[in-house]
């Protein structure tokens, strides 16, 4: 059913045809292959060119990219060349710096994976019902938007909590996708957000469950199945250096186990020699300590939003982790801005994953080395994040201009026609 083949076909074979097409089997009964003519040739090719095109719009028809539902959505995210940015930061080893754009999923982050790969594992063993189960979750955001709209996809009712320095674009997408939100002190971080969902639980009772992304194998799970194939796969196995983040440990932990292969799920060793750089806030140096790294500097609140959760998830597995880099918030929102400036919106998250992943591809032992980095979500959800703050102030400092002749800029407000 292709055209170029149609009309090779007539013209290259001759008499000694064969279709397969019903239609063109009807057409040609009718006619001695030995009387065709070389005259009838542009007939012919002109019949089977309308032929293959009326055929070509059909075959498109069935292969349209319809999503069924919006959790279908999730995953298959490109690769972004962050090359041109590295070098801006001068680095000039001939290092390639790759973003794993998770900022384009359907509610745009990473925590799409999670959201959907806990709930399809509760509906397959069982242990929720649409219509009558209730989603409690702690949450310091991305992963609360996840649930909720595929919560509201499947009909279960959704309750979350969260610090309360998550920003008001995330409180408001939540509230928007039909979720009760419930906020807890910020000096307990996650901590506390876990333990007003352990209450909100007992409170309803049965039909509750808190998926509990922090210590949920679904959640490692989705990333040795989709994200880390898809990094391997787009980067053609060619990649040395993987980075990213840390709220759950879920993403840093199923790629590594996918590429680095892992015995406990029959996971193939790829790589052995992958170095895999987790990402902390500087501010809360958890991880650094677990694995025997020094604190430096205050710890405490930081402003980066989806790190640091302030305890060591259950869910990640830190004898994958090779180096542990921790980022100050104040980098973060710079390298953010910068990304910004690229013509990449992020959130500060990215800044910090970024900032990192170039400090690690401008040592010389990675000269000539490809680092692929998780993009974890897209910058418009933060806009009241401090970082925003001189924007805000810019954007609503801006004034009204005159138009020009002949206009009369008096009827706008203006003291003269001209303004």
């Amino acid at each position: 059913e292709d055209r170029n083949l149609l009309s090779i076909q007539i013209h290259d074979t001759g008499r000694n045809l064969a279709f397969s097409s019903p239609t063109l089997k009807s057409f040609f009964a009718s006619f001695s292959f030995f009387q065709i003519k070389k005259s009838m040739s542009l007939v012919l090719s002109s019949f089977l060119n309308r032929l293959a095109s009326n055929s070509g719009r059909q075959v498109a028809r069935r292969g349209l990219n319809v999503a069924a539902r919006p959790s279908d959505l999730v995953g298959k995210t490109p690769l972004l060349d962050l090359t041109p940015y590295l070098e801006k930061k001068g680095v000039t080893n001939n290092s390639k710096l790759y973003g794993k754009m998770e900022s384009l999923g359907p509610c745009s982050s990473v925590k799409d994976r999670l959201g959907r790969s806990m709930i399809d594992d509760a509906e397959e063993k069982g242990l929720i019902t649409p219509g009558k189960t209730t989603l409690v979750e702690p949450t310091s955001g991305n992963t609360g938007i996840a649930l909720a709209f595929i919560a509201r996809e499947r009909g279960y009712r959704c309750i979350l909590t969260m610090p309360e320095t998550m920003s008001i674009e995330r409180r408001m997408m939540l509230l928007s996708l039909g979720c009760e939100v419930v906020l807890t002190p910020k000096e307990k971080a996650v901590s506390g957000a876990i333990a007003k969902a352990e209450e909100i639980k007992n409170e309803i009772g049965d039909d509750a469950i808190i998926l509990q992304q922090f210590q949920n194998p679904a959640n490692p799970k989705v990333h040795r199945e989709t994200t880390g194939p898809e990094i391997w796969a787009d980067t053609d196995g060619e990649l040395d250096i993987f980075v990213s983040g840390v709220g759950t440990g879920g993403t840093v932990t199923g790629v590594s186990q996918y590429i680095k292969g892992c015995p406990e799920f029959d996971l193939p060793t790829l790589k052995p020699d992958l170095q895999t750089i987790a990402v902390e806030p500087q501010e809360q140096m958890l991880l650094t300590e677990a694995k025997g790294g020094e604190k430096r500097g205050e710890q405490g609140p930081h402003k980066i939003q989806g790190m640091g959760a302030g305890i060591i998830p259950g869910t990640i597995d830190l004898d994958y982790v090779d180096e542990v880099v921790a980022v100050h918030s104040d980098a973060a929102m710079e390298t953010c801005t910068e990304l910004w400036l690229e013509g990449v919106p992020v959130g500060v998250s990215s800044g910090a994953i970024v900032n990192a992943a170039v400090e690690v591809c401008k040592r010389p032992e990675n000269a000539g080395k490809l680092a692929v980095c998780i993009i974890p979500s897209f910058g418009e959800r933060y806009f009241t994040h401090p970082m925003f703050e001189p924007i805000k102030a810019q954007a609503e400092g801006l004034q009204k201009q005159p138009l020009p002749e002949p206009f009369d800029n008096t009827e706008f407000g203006f003291a003269t026609p001209r303004g």
